[in-house]
């Protein structure tokens, strides 16, 4: 027990030094706690927002990740996961569960994504110490010179995932936009198997995830998101 405690303490203190702000981060073992805090912290509902949030899961597998709810029951989650990482799908599928109240264009990150996946693993394969990890989410066609803040298609949600291996596992940092939190069962089933995907193909097991949210709303109540 003694030399449990004195690893955990290590393991602390090692994550203040080299990242001081990510170790005092909420921390959580499951999605659907982080689900839970989001919900909670933006309850009031309509534009009322909380920016900046941050936090980390700690837990990647599958179960850790999936958080079903009324908005996103079992084969809703399952169609947009393989939707956003280019998979096959039916038309039926399409039309039972794509629709604007699940995220609409803001959260359709399927255009090209097999290339940018391959892109990060590639790349992490070749060193492995890699900062450009990188797997943008806007501008799949066009340059950001472009950018169109009417466009709901730009404007995703999920701007970019940042992978990283630390300790000989790999991680990932989410940056987004705007949160919904109602749609986050969503971003994080997607975000999960992802990594899950990644470390696969890297053959490493699996860190942390941190999420951090420029604007946290509770629902698709929110106005100009």
């Amino acid at each position: 027990m003694l030399r449990l405690a004195a690893r955990r303490i290590t393991a602390r203190a090692r994550r203040r030094v080299h990242a001081p702000a990510h170790a005092l981060l909420p921390r959580h073992k499951s999605a659907r706690t982080l689900y839970d805090e989001m919900r909670q912290l933006t309850a009031a509902g309509g534009d009322f927002t909380v920016h900046n949030y941050a936090a980390v899961l700690e837990d990647l597998s599958e179960a850790a990740t999936t958080v079903e709810t009324e908005l996103f029951p079992w084969a809703a989650l399952d169609f947009y996961t393989r939707w956003n990482l280019e998979e096959a799908v039916t038309d039926d599928e399409v039309a039972a569960f794509k629709t604007p109240e699940r995220g609409g264009a803001q959260g359709d990150y399927r255009l090209g994504m097999r290339k940018k996946i391959a892109n990060a693993v590639d790349c992490l394969q070749t060193h492995p110490n890699s900062k450009r990890a990188s797997i943008p989410i806007p501008f799949a066609t066009e340059g950001s010179e472009s950018v169109d803040w009417r466009d709901a298609g730009q404007t995703k949600c999920c701007r970019e995932l940042y992978l990283y291996v630390e300790g000989g596992r790999l991680s990932c940092t989410g940056v987004l936009r705007v949160q919904n939190a109602s749609i986050f069962p969503k971003n994080m089933h997607y975000f999960g198997q992802l990594l899950r995907r990644v470390a696969g193909e890297l053959e490493l097991p699996l860190g942390v995830y941190t999420h951090n949210v420029a604007s946290l709303c509770h629902d698709r109540s929110a106005t100009n998101c």
